[in-house]
């Protein structure tokens, strides 16, 4: 379920292993996975998440010591479960207290929508600045009028801004 989730979000999954190529490709087949690196070591993980970055930006999910140096390398470093390894949850960006990962589509989905609202504000901030500079400077509008005009504007970025707490169909 996560992993056709995932790859309709456009998202490419790869499973990174220590075990044997054959499990590996057993677990992987059962769950929809079609590229798999089998018999890595942790420094061999960190590798393949460097080769990995070269095509854009990659989100690496482990939960134990040997994932921990992928975890760091990783622009986005998952660590899953509390009761993961120090190292991992140290390594990680971000850490999920349980091991659910259907949640993972709905953070990143919730992360591309915060993103979203982010660059809209700045859009906006940029285009009022850029629109009350001029009338100011030429006299079209005096400084009281400005400030205001400044401030009803910062109101509304921060309502904006506000949208992106809503958990409610973050799919968007």
């Amino acid at each position: 379920e996560v992993v056709s989730t995932l790859a309709d979000q456009g998202i490419g999954l790869t499973m990174l292993t220590g075990d044997n190529a054959r499990t590996a490709t057993a677990l992987a087949q059962q769950a929809g996975i079609d590229d798999v690196r089998a018999e890595l070591r942790p420094e061999g993980k960190a590798v393949v998440i460097g080769d990995l970055r070269s095509a854009g930006a990659v989100a690496m999910i482990g939960d134990g010591i040997n994932d921990a140096p992928a975890l760091a390398t990783a622009d986005l470093g998952v660590a899953m479960g509390a009761t993961g390894s120090d190292a991992a949850i140290e390594s990680a960006d971000v850490a999920f207290t349980g091991h659910d990962l259907r949640l993972l589509p709905r953070a990143f989905a919730h992360a591309r929508r915060g993103r979203h609202i982010m660059n809209q504000n700045i859009v906006l901030s940029l285009l009022i600045i850029a629109s009350l500079l001029p009338l100011a400077l030429f006299g079209v509008l005096n400084l009281a009028a400005v400030v205001l005009v400044h401030e009803v504007a910062e109101v509304i970025v921060i309502l904006n801004g506000l949208r992106a707490a809503r958990t409610r169909n973050v799919a968007a």
